[in-house]
């Protein structure tokens, strides 16, 4: 069986053109430039990037993390479309969980679109719980959130189950012909 490879990597202003065209595939551009600019120079902020090499190190997912005191907040995690249900967004929550566990923050959290049941579903497999809900978060429709958080990111536990999460990233990247590198 022949893998495609994904590369992980920090996202820098050199990607910005990328995450501008990703932003509008995913959201119809939530961000602005401006935005995203703040993001890559707030020493606060993690915007990690899911590459192809083999479609021209095309940029097909990005997540990005506020690290607010001892907390990460999940501001974006967005997969290209044409990418969905190949194990990317597992690969890029279990990546910014790592990274926010590596930092040395002890709890994570998002908002996410009431209606968005498969990325609740991913959040919950992932072990978030919802803790509560922002009545219309959202501008565009004033749909509700869904407020979800993640404790105990230091614990000795967690160091486990980040590992087991890592065998079930593999895994599920192989299924659709990904191996992370």
């Amino acid at each position: 069986m022949i893998l495609l490879d994904l590369k992980l990597k920090s996202l820098t202003l050199n990607d910005l053109t990328a995450i501008l065209e990703l932003d509008q595939a995913c959201f119809g551009g939530l961000w602005t430039m401006d935005g995203y600019q703040r993001e890559l120079n707030s020493p606060n902020s993690e915007l990690l990037g899911l590459f192809s090499p083999v479609y021209g190190s095309k940029l097909l997912g990005m997540g990005c993390f506020w690290a607010i005191l001892e907390e990460a907040h999940i501001t974006i995690l967005a997969i290209h479309p044409q990418y969905h249900r190949q194990g990317l967004g597992q690969a890029l929550l279990y990546s910014l969980l790592q990274t926010a566990s590596d930092r040395g923050l002890d709890r994570a959290t998002l908002e996410v679109r009431a209606s968005n049941l498969a990325a609740i579903s991913l959040y919950e497999k992932f072990g978030f719980k919802i803790a509560g809900r922002r009545r219309g978060y959202y501008q565009d429709n004033g749909e509700d959130a869904k407020v979800l958080w993640l404790s105990d990111l230091q614990s000795p536990q967690f160091a486990e189950t980040l590992e087991n999460w890592h065998t079930t990233v593999v895994y599920g990247l192989r299924k659709s012909f990904w191996q992370m590198r």
